[in-house]
């Protein structure tokens, strides 16, 4: 219990507990970690009770099933949970809503900062669902594939974000 209680994790047994996980999803599910799946599968099914034909005929016919409440699911309520119960048992007892740097260079509304962070992950999961997969995806599902474009890609992602984090908050002194 008192690793839980950790403020951090050492990033060598995340990985590895991603790794299994990851590996338990390819020999039980046949199918690569996913969360973007799940949110859409929940808008075609609240799609489905407004327009009921043509959304769920609409899904069927791009992607051959219909849309469906699965364990993709419970791995978005689990990431949600999870995280917040991280959050609770952790050593950070008088964690802020708003990081020390962020509040320092911000002055906006606690309700201006949900708002953009909602529309900065709307954005985002527009985005995952174009490209059909997320950053995570290529990281996590692809590199374990070998896939030659996560390969390629993860590189990439952190190298943007390193130079995105410096723009915005600088050189740590």
């Amino acid at each position: 219990m008192e690793a839980l209680q950790k403020k951090s994790w050492s990033p060598y047994t995340v990985g590895a507990a991603i790794g299994a996980l990851e590996t338990a999803a390819m020999l039980t599910a046949k199918r690569p970690l996913g969360i973007t799946s799940a949110f859409e599968n929940a808008v075609a099914l609240a799609a489905g009770k407004i327009l009921p034909e043509k959304a769920v005929n609409e899904y069927a016919r791009t992607h051959e099933e219909t849309p469906k409440i699965d364990w993709e699911t419970g791995l978005v309520a689990g990431v949600v949970f999870g995280s917040m119960l991280s959050a609770r048992l952790s050593a950070e007892k008088n964690s802020s809503r708003m990081p020390e740097i962020s509040a320092q260079k911000e002055e906006h509304s606690g309700a201006l900062r949900y708002a953009t962070a909602f529309g900065g992950g709307a954005l985002m999961m527009l985005g995952a669902r174009m490209a059909n997969g997320c950053t995570s995806g290529h990281g996590i599902s692809g590199t374990m594939q070998f896939a030659a474009s996560s390969w390629l890609f993860v590189p990439v992602i952190f190298a943007s974000g390193a130079i995105v984090s410096k723009a915005f908050f600088g050189r740590k002194k």
